[in-house]
């Protein structure tokens, strides 16, 4: 659910993994342009067959596999809903009210959130034990990071299915723990303390934003500095 960098990334990666998706999302425009990046954009398929990454039946295989759509009733019955909408608490838990009327009721519910807390979802349905955190980073078709956040009512069986699906989707599955006592998961809780740090450096004029980004890959051979990250995770990498 939601067709942004995020939604049609996760699509693309489920779909090289054997997976029918549908990818839904409210305007036409935003469909047609994850259409094209998950076909020839910088990390979509035909990319990966350039890069030897995969066969050109199987990009073929993987684009016959998803479905772009505005359409709410043929995405929702399906085994597991991934939503991928913007950051907004409220925004999530309408979203996820509605969509517990809409679902079939073994549905498991996933959501790609950075950090709001997965019981404060899950409390907007009447399926807490099927509601899980898969948080994904950007690009989504590159990062190995699978976060999967176990909300106290989340069961056994929906983290092993989770797991699973991450693990054969080629990710690094990593079970945490949610808490309401701050905001962000372990990924993110880390790196924000670094960003405030990063910026107290610049704040007190002992180097500046390129510099810091320079030192932070020189030193610790990052692929990029805290406030590169911060450019490309809202870019997608573009």
């Amino acid at each position: 659910m939601g067709a942004g960098v995020m939604g049609s990334g996760i699509a693309q990666v489920l779909a090289i993994s054997g997976h029918e998706v549908v990818c839904r999302d409210l305007a036409d425009d935003v469909l047609a342009t994850a259409r094209e990046g998950v076909d020839t954009g910088r990390f979509g398929v035909r990319g990966a067959v350039e890069r030897g990454k995969l066969t050109a039946d199987e990009a073929e295989a993987a684009l016959a596999r998803l479905t772009f759509t505005t359409d709410l009733d043929q995405a929702v019955d399906v085994d597991l809903i991934i939503e991928a909408v913007p950051e907004n608490l409220g925004l999530k838990v309408k979203f996820w009210r509605e969509l517990d009327t809409l679902a079939p009721p073994d549905t498991i519910f996933a959501s790609n959130s950075s950090g709001f807390p997965i019981a404060a979802m899950a409390a907007g349905t009447d399926r807490p034990d099927r509601f899980i955190g898969w948080h994904w980073a950007s690009p989504a078709p590159v990062m190995k990071l699978a976060e999967i956040v176990r909300g106290p009512e989340t069961s056994d069986a929906t983290v092993d299915t989770v797991v699973r699906l991450a693990a054969a989707a080629g990710k690094n599955p990593v079970v945490v723990k949610d808490t309401d006592q701050s905001w962000g998961y372990v990924a993110n809780r880390v790196y924000f303390a670094m960003v405030r740090e990063a910026n107290r450096v610049v704040s007190e004029g002992v180097a500046d934003r390129e510099q810091v980004d320079q030192l932070m890959r020189d030193c610790f051979r990052w692929p990029s500095g805290p406030y590169g990250m911060v450019a490309g995770a809202g870019s997608g990498w573009s």
